[in-house]
Formats: structure tokens, sequence, C-alpha cells
């Protein structure tokens, strides 16, 4: 194993992750151009099921894919999926010459790219861990986190003119190119740079139970998969229905609406920018206190008002993109080696499972009072995130 440089001067490491976030716009290409196909084809009720198919398959895997994470070679992991999709990919273009574009391929490539990204995440979160030093983790968490997010809006607006030009065979064509590129750096330039331990092999069910087992133990490690689910469930919704919610109710338009995600977007990326050098005593205290604004934020856009969306959408995004590298750092610093894969598939299973019951719930809220909905989400998120850092104020 070799010594990891300092993170501002890891060349392999930055290429990973460059080539990562290509990826993800890959990804946001072709998850663009199934939901459009979806949408020509049938129905946008049948583009939902499309999209929503792989949840159940997925939910299952992951729990064995934080598993294989943890007991198996985790970059070998990565290449197989990578393989994996690179098939996938490919017999969805032969299915498209042979006999067109439709619903059922679209079911099954949704279905089958959900259990690769079961298996590669966990995998993935596991190698991030031996790649750099401890004290860089942060600096990796914020810069790839920035850097997926551009790549995801890249390859959104990218995904519109691949559509346009060749519809569902062209993203998967462009798809198929950023997963080449990325097998080959993980077949011939990334390598773990330090060792870990291996989980013991055992019952795949009792290896599941252990990951539960371990948070049930681990203060910390608990409460830092509930301060990272917290922060999605409570954003995401707001962000989604709310704000779509909010400036229709106001008369603006979807160019408003556009105008305060991009504005989230930019915050987030400034505030992961600036915790990748800034690097506090307590970055719990710190992470948690940043959670604590950001409840306060997701509750004043009930005051109703455009200009005030605008400023609660740039703090919003700052302090999520702040929090999510420090607490994202303190996450891969304080998981046993032998467990981070399992526990980052359970929280990962939480995002996954509870999403679509919070953003319900933020809808039901919503039906009697938006801005009710706005106060409840955000002080829920304030109080708990308070709580959690009176608990953690010496970490």
């Amino acid at each position: 194993m070799s010594i990891a440089p300092p993170f501002r001067r890891d060349r392999v490491v930055h290429g990973w992750i460059a080539l990562k976030a290509l990826s993800d716009a890959g990804d946001a290409a072709w998850i663009l151009a199934v939901a459009w196909t979806a949408v020509t084809t049938a129905s946008p009720a049948m583009a939902g099921l499309v999209v929503t198919a792989s949840t159940i398959p997925r939910a299952i895997t992951l729990l064995v894919g934080g598993v294989l994470a943890d007991r198996v070679d985790p970059r070998r992991m990565m290449i197989g999926t990578t393989i994996a999709r690179i098939a996938i990919l490919a017999g969805a273009l032969i299915a498209i010459a042979a006999t067109g574009e439709s619903l059922t391929l679209l079911f099954v490539v949704a279905i089958a790219f959900g259990m690769c990204d079961a298996l590669f995440e966990p995998s993935s979160a596991s190698l991030t861990r031996q790649l750099v030093r401890p004290d860089d983790f942060a600096a990796l968490a914020g810069t790839s986190q920035t850097a997926s997010r551009l790549g995801g809006m890249l390859g959104a607006a990218v995904g519109g003119v691949l559509i346009a030009f060749g519809g569902l065979a062209a993203a998967a064509i462009a798809n198929v190119a950023t997963y080449a590129v990325v097998l080959v750096y993980l077949v011939f330039l990334l390598r773990a740079r330090f060792p870990r331990t291996a989980a013991p092999r055992e019952p795949m069910l009792r290896a599941i139970a252990q990951g539960f087992v371990y948070l049930r133990r681990d203060d910390l490690a608990r409460g830092l998969v509930l301060s990272l689910l917290g922060l999605n469930l409570c954003v995401s919704p707001a962000l989604s229905i709310g704000l779509a919610l909010l400036v229709s109710n106001l008369g603006a338009d979807s160019a408003t609406l556009g105008a305060l995600e991009a504005t989230f977007g930019i915050g987030a990326m400034l505030g992961a920018v600036v915790f990748v050098r800034v690097r506090p005593p307590r970055p719990a205290l710190t992470g948690f206190l940043l959670l604590v604004v950001q409840g306060l934020a997701i509750a004043s856009f009930a005051v109703g008002m455009i200009g005030a969306a605008f400023v609660s959408c740039a703090v919003i995004g700052l302090t999520a993109g702040a929090a999510s590298t420090l607490l994202s750092g303190l996450f891969m610093r304080t998981i046993a080696a032998d467990r981070i894969g399992r526990v980052s598939s359970i929280q990962r299973l939480g995002d996954d499972g509870l999403m679509p019951a919070a953003t319900g719930a933020f809808g039901a809220l919503a039906a009697l009072s938006l801005p009710g909905a706005f106060l409840t989400f955000g002080g829920v998120m304030t109080v708990y995130m308070a709580t959690t850092a009176v608990r953690r104020r010496n970490a």
C-alpha cells in the first residue's frame, strides 16, 4: 500500500472524482431519457412507475451490498457492477434496435440499474475510506459532492439534447461511454492506499443484522446516520413539492422555480467548497448547528414572499453543503472499517424507504396549510438538530 499524498496534490483521487461526476452526468441524462420515453410511450403515471420500479429490488439488494462491501474487496465489487451496467445498457441498445422502445424494456433496465447501484454505492463508500488520509475525509466528501452536483446538473441539460438527437438510444450510448471510462480508471489507476480489516464471513442475515446492532450500540454512529437522514427527509420535500406550491401560490412562473432551485444548488456547492478548506475543531457540533440554521430557513418559507424564498434557498444550500461535508467526513472517520459498507447501505435504505412517506406527509400538510407544512418540517428539524448539537457539543 502506498502512502497517499495530501488531498490538494492527489491527482489520482482528483481524477476519480472527475470521472465519478462524469458518470453521474451520464446517469442523469439516462434517467431523464427513461422518464421522457415512459411519458411519451404511455402516460405520466406510468413514467412514475418506471422511475420507481427499482425501489423494492434496490432496497433488498442494498443490505446485501453493504455486507459484501465489508466482506470482499470493494474495488472489485465496483469493477463488477460497472461491467454489469455496461452490459445492461448494451442489451438495451440491442433490444431498441430489434424491437424499438417499450415499457417492458424500461422496467427491466430500471430494476437492473437499481440493483447495480445498491451493490456499487456501499463498496464505493468502503473504498473511499482507503484512498485518503483521515484528515482529508471532509475535503474528499465536499469535493465529491460538489462535483456530483455539477455532473447531475450538466447531465440533465445534456439529456434533453440527447433525447432530441437520438432518443433513448443516444442517452444509452452516452452512458455506456462514461461507464467505460470509469471502468478503465478502476482497473488500471485507482488503488486502495490504506489497509482495512474485512468483516468475518457469516450467514447473510446475521451479517445484515450486525449492521443494525452496531448502530444500536454506537451512539455517535447512530446520531450521524439519523442526522444525515433527517437532512434529506426534511429538506427534499420542502424543496420539491413545497417550493413548487409556493411559487404557484404567489403567481410566479416556472423560470422563478428554476432560479430558486439554482440558488439552492449554487449555495450547496459554495458551502461544500468553504468547508473543504475550513476544518473546525469540533466538526460534529459545527455540522449540527448548521443544520439548526437550515431548519429555521425551511420554516422561513412560511413568510410567503419570493424575495424571502431566495434568501431561504441560499441559506439552505450553504448549510446543506457545509454540514454534509463536515458530517460525511466525520462519518468516514467514525464508522468502524468493517461496518462502513453496512452502515452506508442502512443510511441509503432509510433515504429510499422513508422519502416517499416524508414527501406524502408534506403534501398532506400542505393541502391544509402550506405555511403550516413549512413550519412543521422546519421546526422538527430545528428541534432535533439542536438537541443533537447539545449532546455532541464536545465532538
